[in-house]
């Protein structure tokens, strides 16, 4: 009887034992739990916001990668509403070439050449804020320099100057549907038109659709702020919009479009378009986009 009682008790420990490991084995794995969910998360950056760094004309968040140098050749044929005898606009053309480069993977840099004004210009793209998966949007500042170059413009270099400062807040929304909206500040030395604004602001808004892995439509819309003075020209000119597809074929990106501006840098298309879309000053034009590795990344 007394060993009985000698057994029990060992049992009863023995089990005591046993619960308490299971409680403080439970005990611990919260622990691990909790602190795995209070550590902060792995900052990783969202990528291929948009197929080029551009929509159309305007620009978006994207940025060449460091060392990525990419050529870039525009087309915008005539009006549609010209008809069968200037082949709806095909026999007439501007053209744009240009040259980017990212210096690195938040610094990107550019210049074309337009036969629009026979124009030069240069632009940087800055990123400040970069979307992540603990941030959901991108802003980026875009800088241009434009120079004109047409004979007899401006006896004064100073006045064929134009500049533009832009502010460019995007998002990819979800795999499929990527917006940008961009506040910008025009400024021309020298206006053509009487009474016309020197500075300009504007207000771009677009989006990216994709349809397929290789496929996306793009549409863009830049509403020009009417000046507080009345007397200014605001007329003079229309506000931009445009609609496009993006096709990426290997390395190189396609863009067909249509738009009722003919110029293809900054200060042409944000507050110089004078066609009209329900009049059918439409111009069918196509960009060409590719893509080199100049400097490999270290892995």
């Amino acid at each position: 009887m007394k060993s009985n009682k000698w057994l029990l008790l060992i049992m009863l420990i023995l089990s005591f034992s046993f619960c308490f490991r299971l409680q403080a084995q439970d005990d611990l794995e919260a622990i691990l739990s909790n602190a795995e969910k209070e550590q902060p998360k792995k900052k990783e950056y969202t990528s291929a916001a948009f197929k080029s760094t551009r929509l159309i004309n305007l620009h978006n968040t994207e940025r060449l990668a460091k060392g990525a140098l990419e050529y870039r050749i525009c087309h915008r044929f005539g009006r549609l509403n010209t008809g069968a005898y200037q082949f709806w606009g095909l026999d007439q053309a501007e053209i744009r070439m240009g040259f980017e480069y990212g210096v690195s993977d938040w610094v990107h840099i550019g210049i074309g050449r337009s036969s629009y004004q026979k124009t030069y210009d240069a632009f940087t793209k800055i990123a400040i804020l970069r979307q992540s998966n603990v941030l959901p949007i991108s802003l980026v500042y875009m800088g241009s320099i434009a120079v004109n170059t047409i004979k007899d413009v401006s006896p004064d270099f100073n006045g064929r100057l134009s500049y533009v400062n832009q502010l460019i807040i995007g998002s990819k929304v979800n795999s499929r549907v990527s917006l940008v909206f961009v506040p910008t500040l025009v400024h021309r030395n020298l206006v053509t038109e009487v009474n016309d604004a020197v500075s300009t602001v504007a207000l771009g808004v677009g989006g990216r659709f994709k349809l397929s892995k290789r496929l996306t439509f793009n549409t863009e819309y830049i509403w020009r702020v009417p000046p507080q003075q009345k007397s200014l020209a605001f007329d003079n000119y229309k506000d931009a919009f445009s609609i496009g597809l993006d096709i990426e074929t290997g390395g190189h990106v396609f863009q067909l479009t249509l738009s009722n501006s003919r110029g293809m840098f900054d200060k042409a298309y944000l507050v110089e378009t004078t066609g009209a879309w329900g009049a059918g000053d439409i111009h069918f034009g196509f960009n060409l986009i590719r893509n080199f590795t100049v400097i490999k990344k270290k892995e």
